[in-house]
């Protein structure tokens, strides 16, 4: 069974930047499409549109997870435990998560624009073979792709890179998010600042959006692994109806690769220091 998921790159990361873009897969299997309740265009809504080729252009040496099924299908940045029980019989009811309430959970119930998503509901075993064939795999491949970086170079950093819409009233264009400083250190955010001050781009730290799941799985600070989520405005890149790459591609590509070789140059700074650490 094919793989929904491409690992590019090195097994043994040539640079301690490890790059994630798990909401930009558009590989809609007919069993999905058949499934739909609302317009198959509404998907699309889910979608960190074309922000994978952002990441594969900006990228150089370093290793880069890219998930090709589409978020409509499984969302990686749930845990397996975020579950809807309005769309899946295996779901446990207690505690959800306003995501899920939202009908955002593992696999996505509805969108704010086309409301409930699907025809039927689902049983337990179609969720779990999700997790278990697309889900799991994704996670196990990052988690030691990162330990290889930061066995190799005493610090890995992992920028998780998705895109959203235009924030509503609001100035910031760029979105850090490290879940208020439990994912990364400091040092990694103040750098990707300096780059965005430097180039005129106006951004927030940890609002609207300070990271899910996976930087909740795979930052580990005390451990030398450092994890942040950077969101772009699709409007900076993609055309005026936010569905096809526009005029300013090419420019938040470079921002993109200005980003990465700060990362690359801070995690070089302080592998010393952790070095030290884990002696």
């Amino acid at each position: 069974m094919p793989s929904s998921f491409q690992l590019i790159g090195r097994d043994i990361p040539e640079s301690p930047v490890v790059l994630s873009v798990p909401h930009a897969g558009r590989d809609y299997p007919l069993s999905l499409r058949s499934a739909l309740r609302a317009p198959f265009a509404s998907l699309a809504a889910l979608e960190d549109r074309h922000v994978d080729a952002i990441a594969l252009a900006a990228r150089e040496q370093e290793t880069l997870l890219l998930q090709i099924a589409p978020r409509a299908w499984i969302d990686l940045n749930r845990a397996e435990h975020e579950r809807d029980p309005l769309l899946d019989e295996g779901a446990r009811p207690a505690n959800l998560s306003a995501k899920v309430r939202a009908g955002l959970g593992i696999v996505p119930r509805r969108t704010a624009v086309a409301g409930e998503l699907w025809r039927r509901r689902l049983g337990a075993d179609e969720v779990e073979a999700r997790i278990a064939a697309d889900h799991r795999p994704y996670h196990d491949a990052l988690g030691d792709t990162l330990a290889r970086a930061q066995a190799r170079f005493g610090t890995a950093v992992l920028l998780d890179v998705h895109s959203m819409p235009p924030i509503a009233g609001g100035r910031a264009r760029v979105v850090l998010g490290d879940r208020f400083g439990r994912a990364a250190a400091a040092r990694f955010v103040h750098r990707l600042e300096a780059v965005l001050e430097g180039a005129g781009v106006p951004y927030a730290i940890n609002t609207p959006y300070a990271g899910g799941h996976i930087l909740e799985r795979h930052g580990r600070p005390h451990e030398h692994i450092h994890a942040i989520q950077l969101e772009l405005d699709r409007s900076l890149y993609l055309d005026r109806r936010l569905d096809s790459p526009g005029p300013g591609m090419e420019a938040v590509t470079r921002l993109v690769r200005a980003m990465i070789d700060a990362l690359a140059d801070e995690a070089s700074a302080g592998s010393g220091v952790a070095a030290q650490a884990a002696e």
